[in-house]
């Protein structure tokens, strides 16, 4: 599998708003950690912008041949984790995907909050040696619709999640006609909400699929003691 070199730092996906980061992920490459280094730079970025910084993640490329040699589960637990710092960020995540989307690809898709596809994107669990790869993208996966013949069939046999299965099973939220559209449509949809805020949000979506109504209300209750405080503090500037 060839290994192709990527920045480590983050890009600016538009000139004129130095806070929006770009993180390009190409999937044909290989876990590593210099794509571990990439994804930590660009949470870095966003995490010292205090609140203003929105990520639009442009994902392609799937695994091309075998895993890579040398490849250990310490390097594989330091992708997860940055994954998951990703997923967590105080800002939003915008993915724009193109074609086959396989491997690191599919793994950092899987990590945001917002998907926008161009053309015919397909979401691609890889295959080496008779199995499927069990990465968190599994996980993710079996999060939206373990039940889904078509989550099945990616990961039990590796068989393509096609762009119209993805929008059903809202593993993609909508459909771009081109890549530069797409990026500005990603912008539009990341730029109304940030900061903590944003990630308490999330969490409180994410926690309610596992939590009861009289557990989750106290969490809920502090969130909203929260958004009254902050308009009163707005409404007295």
């Amino acid at each position: 599998m060839e290994n192709r070199g990527t920045a480590t730092s983050p890009e600016r996906a538009d000139r004129t708003d130095p806070d929006v980061l770009l993180l390009r992920i190409d999937g044909r490459r290989p876990i590593s950690a210099e794509v571990v280094s990439t994804v930590n730079g660009v949470c870095d970025a966003a995490e010292d912008s205090t609140g203003r910084a929105r990520v639009v993640v442009e994902v392609s490329g799937s695994p091309e041949g075998r895993w890579p040699e040398g490849l250990t589960v310490a390097t594989v637990s330091k992708w997860e984790r940055a994954l998951r710092r990703l997923e967590r960020l105080p800002a939003p995540t915008v993915a724009v995907a193109h074609g086959d989307c396989g491997g690191i690809a599919l793994d950092t898709l899987l990590a945001t909050d917002y998907r926008i596809a161009t053309g015919a994107v397909r979401l691609v669990v890889p295959v080496d040696a008779g199995a499927t790869w069990p990465g968190m993208a599994v996980y993710r996966l079996a999060q939206r619709g373990a039940g889904a013949s078509a989550i099945r069939r990616a990961v039990l046999f590796g068989t393509p999640v096609e762009l119209a299965e993805a929008l059903e099973l809202q593993l993609l939220d909508e459909v771009s006609a081109d890549p530069v559209s797409a990026h500005a449509l990603a912008a539009t949809r990341a730029g109304a909400v940030s900061g903590t805020e944003l990630a308490i949000r999330r969490q409180l979506l994410d926690d309610a699929v596992t939590t009861g109504f009289d557990e989750a209300l106290g969490v809920h209750l502090a969130a909203c003691d929260r958004a009254l405080r902050r308009a009163a503090v707005g409404a007295a500037s």
